[in-house]
């Protein structure tokens, strides 16, 4: 049984402006905890263009979103935040005046005053392969995140995709499965190339298997696999024994759990006031691209400007007898102790 995490607020994504808010909270002493259904920081950023430039930051001409990524969790590292990567938050269940408890797909339970959406236009799912009746062995056989490696220890892996997702499991699940096989469907490989190097001197040294081909069906009763019937590009048919497969196929955007969560949705977006970017659920915000109101930008620097009024609305429902006073950090002595500046 997992113990209940008990936090300030909990914010749901992890790109760039839900790290913002994490130094905008900071500043106002509260505690955070941070939920990602993708297993790195960044968001979009991160995950959709950690190369590409952006150039409308402020005061920085050019910037890659991996650039900002990094610059923010420098920023933000004397508040010591917590993530919980490859989760996704299920439902948001009112509990106090305000409290709220939160569960994730993987089992874990938050209690929190403040909610803040931060999931850009909602959260990334895995694609799933098109292979008949794969439903059936999802969540037993079939995985799409990796959570706990010791999960994987012993199996017949497959595993099924050509990017650097696939081909870092491939060199972290090896040393601990019985077998990897590395499934794609051509002999090239859109991941790290000092990664393509390790996995094909494992693959000329006997430790794992590359098959080149495509999945067309799946052996196995009650959700638990045997094997996997491959298709080459030759047209050759051949049989993989495996007892799990991990299909790494991309991520697709996704609206997902939110419209369960209790807020108002319009148009799959989430409509909040311009004073505090709090939803129709009092202690509930929601700011970044997730979020709609009159005259809304859909830019990474009003999901900053968002941050910062929400995390003053903010502070007063975890500290509600705590009068707020607004500082500066280029002259608050208390707020430059906070950030470690001598």
């Amino acid at each position: 049984m997992t113990d209940t995490i008990k936090t300030d607020v909990l914010i749901i994504g992890a790109g760039p402006c839900g790290l913002f808010a994490v130094f905008e909270l900071g500043l106002l002493d509260m505690k955070v905890h941070l939920v990602d259904i993708l297993d790195k920081l960044g968001g979009q950023c991160a995950e959709l263009y950690p190369e590409k430039p952006i150039y409308d930051i402020p005061a920085i001409p050019m910037v890659t979103g991996q650039g900002l990524t990094d610059a923010l969790m420098e920023q933000i590292k004397p508040f010591n935040p917590t993530f919980h990567l490859n989760e996704m938050v299920e439902t948001i269940e009112k509990i106090g005046d305000p409290l709220f408890r939160v569960k994730t797909d993987a089992g874990q339970v938050f209690e929190t005053k403040v909610v803040v959406i931060s999931a850009g236009g909602g959260s990334f799912q895995p694609k799933r392969p098109p292979v008949p009746g794969i439903e059936a062995y999802e969540g037993t056989s079939v995985f799409y995140a990796v959570r706990k490696m010791e999960q994987f220890r012993g199996k017949d892996l497959l595993i099924v995709g050509g990017g650097d997702s696939a081909l870092d499991w491939v060199l972290n699940l090896q040393p601990i499965a019985r077998r990897v096989t590395l499934l794609h469907r051509r002999d090239d490989f859109r991941a790290a190339p000092h990664s393509v190097d390790q996995m094909r001197k494992l693959v000329a040294s006997g430790k794992m298997d590359l098959k080149i081909g495509q999945v067309t069906s799946l052996e196995g009763a009650n959700g638990m696999l045997s094997g996997a019937t491959v298709k080459g590009n030759d047209n050759e048919i051949s049989n993989v024994e495996c007892d799990t497969i991990l299909p790494f196929f991309g991520l697709t955007m996704k609206l997902g759990p939110v419209a369960n969560w209790g807020v108002k949705l319009e148009n799959n977006l989430v409509p909040v006031d311009t004073e505090a970017f709090e939803t129709n659920v009092p202690g509930i915000f929601a700011i970044g691209d997730i979020n709609t109101y009159p005259g809304k930008l859909k830019l990474i620097l009003s999901g900053f400007h968002e941050g910062a009024l929400m995390a003053q609305k903010a502070s007063r429902y975890v500290f509600p007898d705590k009068r707020v006073v607004f500082q500066y950090t280029t002259s608050s002595s208390s707020l430059q102790k906070k950030l470690g500046v001598s």
